[in-house]
Formats: structure tokens, C-alpha cells, sequence
């Protein structure tokens, strides 16, 4: 059985049932016609393109329905879909095409004009002439391949922390296991409803909600991007029943206008992560009888590996509970012994969800994946309840919105910069993003730079997202007698400076 093809299966159980919904079309899509669409374009990507098992197709869209067409497509091929970030500039897209040696792209009129700086060897484009290419296919579904659990269908980059993209290469078994997970974790039912409105470019677009929701039977609102007031108008139009969000978004929709007229009603729980979720903000969503949900995950597993119920979001405030049902955990010291209850040690994962590795990337894999392990690289403690906490990050790693920004990425543009001596990029507090990146920066003897110079020089060259918000100069950065930089002490100092 090809375990990509969930959608054969609802196609026959539930074939007029609502699959997706598609916010900027008001297209509304059933089980039925979603599957007809994929075995039309799996047929248009053998025939046309010659895509086959192991292939790979890229798509640099905003969240549209052919995204989905794409996936179960390339499921029922097994062939592997690349999504790519819409946020990189294209000197950093064209990096990972060439990393992922995508067949095909399929690219929306948004991105259309920047195609051909991209590199691909074929550029197919979505709207129109997609649609003549699927009404053009015919009816017949093609003969399936055969695709088993170990089998690659997803790979999504996200930056390295050595600045090289990684890979995440995500098996048709992977995928399933994060969708049992998250129904038993979580007890998602074939009635729900979600909307979606993280992108699909990032594990939490495809993986925390939709996959999962679309392997049990129920609904998908589709957004093309997030907006805090519009979001809460589908809530109520759509009657969604879980509701998945990084913690600014949540701010912005409670600091939208439309937040106290709007009926949520309809809303089981809100699901919480990507960053820690302050308490002041499940308080203010509680006194409308909203509840939350916090979890924990990463791309490379899952990533929906926690769950905090709803009754402990405040007594158990940081918390991010406890594993879901298929996911075995370990903390560990720096000698790979398991720390008591209350101790510091980095987690680490294992089960079916977990990835097999970094797509053409044996060095980076090796370092996750050790006897038989997950290494997350992520700080924590368990309390006498058996409670985890996320303490802090092994790695300088900056979450920002619910994006993961890595210092050594930058720091790498900016030590070519022919003025600097030396840089550093640290997370500071802030109110919005939860943290924004900060540039302590020393210049070379005898030259000069200003802040606004310096972040017009990376703007040329990292995604908008990446930048750092704020830059200071200083005349060294502290070191250790081993020559590395100290962070900890270049953040104790600016905490220092914020406070006065």
C-alpha cells in the first residue's frame, strides 16, 4: 500500500466531506475532488516531467491548494516534495535547489518574474496554466508506485547552525507517526477543523495541524499568509474546532480589534508552540473561556513530541508536559547519563516520528542522530511530577515569532564585511517576537560603520526575517582562553545596559 495515498481512502469512507477549505479563493474542496486532483497531477508529473520514485519537486508558493495537490501527488510517485521559504532572497534559494536537485518547480505569480534567478532546470507555473495541465490529465488514476514507511516524501530546509541549509528529510512513516501522535496526544477527532495559517515552507504549516487533520478526516481552512483580524473572522465563519499558533500570533490577534466581537465558540482548545507561551497571554485568552494546549517539537521529529493539557497551562506555566503516546525521551548530562528530577540535561528523542536524517548531509546527520537518538540540542528538566521544562538552547539558536534564527549565519556575512573585525550575534527580549537578533559588532582600525549601514549590507543577503533588529559597537568581544566568544557574558552585559 502506498502510505502516502491517505487520500484514496477518505476518497471511498467520506468522499463529499469537506477536505479543505481555501481562504483566498473560497474554493472548498472535498476528500473527493482533492484526490481526483492529485491522481490527475501525479499522472501530469510522470507523463510531462518524468517524475518518478526519489524524484524531487520544489514549490515556492504562498499556501495554496496545489501545495496539497503536490504532496499527495508526490505520494502517490514517491517522489519527494521540497518546499521552499518564500522569505530567502535568491541567492540563498538557489542554494537549496541545487542541494535538493529538485526535477521541477512549481512557482505562484508572486514568485513567477524571480524564477529564472533560481536556477531550476523546469519552472511550471501555478493558476491558469496548472489548471489546464490537471483538466488536460485523465481520469484514470495512474498505476501507484510502491512506496513502503522508510521511503522519503518531504524535505524542508531550515538553516543550519553553521549557516549551510539542512535538509530534514521526512518519510511517508515519519509523517504518519506525527499524525497518530498528534490525534491520541492531542484527540483529534474527524469533525475538526483548523485553520492554517503558518506556512508551508515550516514544519508547523504542513505538520503540526493539516497533515494530521487530513490523515483522521477533517477540515482544513487554508490562509495564503497570516493576518491576526481575518484569522479570527474564519474562526467563527468556518466554526474551526483547534486552532494551532506560535505565541505572537496569538498576541496579534488579541490586540486585533475584531478579538471581543468575534464567537470562538466553536474552539475545543488553542495548541501553543514555537516558543515559550507566556502565562499573561493564556489568561487573557482564558477569560473568554478559551483553554490552550502547549507542545513541544522540532522538524526533525514531528515535530508534535509533547503535550500540555489545558488544565495545567497556568499551574504548569513553562511546562511543556509530557511526551505523546509513540515518543520515547531520555534528559541527559555531557556524558550521556540520565539526570534526576530536577537537573539540567539535554533531551533527546527516539521513536517511529523521528527523522532518518539530513538530505546529502552525513556530517550534520551524525551529529543528531546518535545510538539510535535524537539529539535536540535543547536544555531541560523534569520536575517530581515528571513535568519538562524547556530550560534553555545547547546551540545560540533564536526563536523569533516562531522562527528559528541561527547567529552563526549571520555572524558569517558579517565577518566578510571588510570593516569588521569581528561579531556576534546574541537574542534579546522582545515584546512583539518574543526575541529579535542583536549585532555587537568591533571594527577594524581606521575604518567606520553605522547601524543603518550594517543592516542594509545583510539585508542584501538574508531573509527580511533573519536581520537583526538592532546593532552595538564595541571595541572587542570577550573571549575564553580558547579564543571562543563569550556569549553568555556579551547577553549578561546588554540585560545590564537595558535595565539602566
Amino acid at each position: 500500500m502506498p502510505f502516502g495515498d491517505w487520500l484514496k481512502r477518505w476518497a471511498m469512507y467520506t468522499p463529499e466531506k469537506t477536505a479543505v477549505v481555501e481562504e483566498a479563493t473560497g474554493r472548498r474542496v472535498s476528500y473527493r475532488t482533492l484526490n481526483e486532483r492529485a491522481d490527475r497531477l501525479a499522472w501530469v508529473l510522470r507523463r510531462q516531467y518524468g517524475i518518478g520514485k526519489g524524484d524531487r519537486v520544489a514549490v515556492l508558493a504562498h499556501n495554496c491548494l496545489e501545495t496539497l495537490d503536490l504532496f499527495f501527488a508526490t505520494g502517490k510517485l514517491g517522489a519527494i516534495l521540497v518546499p521552499l521559504n518564500f522569505r530567502l532572497v535568491p541567492a540563498e534559494l538557489r542554494v537549496i535547489l541545487a542541494d535538493s536537485g529538485a526535477r521541477v518547480l512549481f512557482v505562484d505569480d508572486t514568485f513567477a518574474a524571480s524564477a529564472p534567478e533560481l536556477g531550476a532546470e523546469t519552472v511550471q507555473r501555478l493558476g491558469a496554466p496548472y489548471e489546464a495541465l490537471l483538466a488536460e490529465a485523465p481520469e484514470t488514476p495512474p498505476t501507484p508506485a510502491e512506496v513502503a514507511l522508510d521511503d522519503p516524501h518531504l524535505i524542508l530546509y531550515t538553516s543550519g547552525t553553521t549557516g549551510r541549509s539542512k535538509g530534514a528529510v521526512l518519510t511517508h512513516g515519519t509523517i504518519t507517526w506525527n499524525a497518530i501522535n498528534t490525534q491520541v496526544g492531542w484527540d483529534l477527532r474527524h469533525d475538526d477543523v483548523t485553520l492554517t495559517h503558518t506556512p508551508f515552507f515550516h514544519t508547523g504549516g504542513f505538520n503540526v495541524l493539516t497533515t494530521p487533520l487530513l490523515h483522521r478526516g477533517g477540515t482544513v481552512v487554508l490562509m495564503r499568509q497570516f493576518d491576526a483580524a481575518r484569522s479570527l473572522d474564519l474562526i467563527e465563519l468556518e466554526r474551526c474546532t483547534v486552532v494551532f499558533a506560535v505565541p505572537t500570533m496569538f498576541q496579534m490577534m488579541l490586540e486585533s480589534p475584531n478579538f471581543a466581537a468575534r464567537d470562538l465558540s466553536s474552539v475545543r482548545f488553542f495548541i501553543s508552540g514555537g516558543a515559550p507561551c507566556p502565562v499573561s497571554l493564556i489568561e487573557a485568552y482564558a477569560q473568554r473561556g478559551l483553554t490552550f494546549k502547549q507542545g513541544y517539537g522540532l522538524t526533525e521529529a514531528g515535530p508534535n513530541c509533547f503535550t500540555l493539557d489545558a488544565r495545567d497551562a497556568v499551574r504548569k506555566a513553562g511546562s511543556v508536559g509530557f511526551p505523546n503516546m509513540h515518543v520515547e525521551v531520555r534528559v541527559l548530562d555531557d556524558d550521556g547519563r540520565d539526570v534526576a528530577p530536577g537537573e539540567v540535561g539535554e533531551l533527546v528523542i527516539r521513536g517511529p516520528h523521528v527523522f532518518p536524517g539530513y538530505w546529502n548531509n552525513p556530517e550534520a546527520t551524525a551529529q543528531a542522530l546518535r545510538d539510535g537518538w535524537l539529539h535536540t540540542g535543547d536544555l531541560v528538566r523534569r520536575d517530581e511530577e515528571g513535568y519538562t521544562f524547556i530550560v534553555d538552547r545547547k546551540k545560540d539558536m533564536i526563536i523569533s515569532g516562531g522562527e528559528n534564527i541561527y547567529p552563526a549565519e549571520i555572524e558569517q556575512h558579517l565577518h566578510a564585511h571588510p570593516a569588521i573585525a569581528e561579531a556576534a550575534v546574541i537574542g534579546v527580549p522582545h515584546a512583539k517576537w518574543g526575541e529579535v537578533g542583536k549585532a555587537i559588532v568591533a571594527l577594524r582600525e581606521g575604518t567606520s560603520l553605522d547601524e543603518a549601514e550594517v543592516l542594509a549590507y545583510l539585508s542584501e543577503r538574508l531573509a527580511r526575517y533573519k536581520l537583526p533588529k538592532s546593532v552595538a559597537f564595541v571595541g572587542a568581544l570577550p573571549r575564553n582562553a580558547s579564543g571562543k566568544v563569550l556569549k553568555a557574558m556579551l547577553r549578561e552585559r546588554d540585560a545590564s545596559v537595558s535595565m539602566h
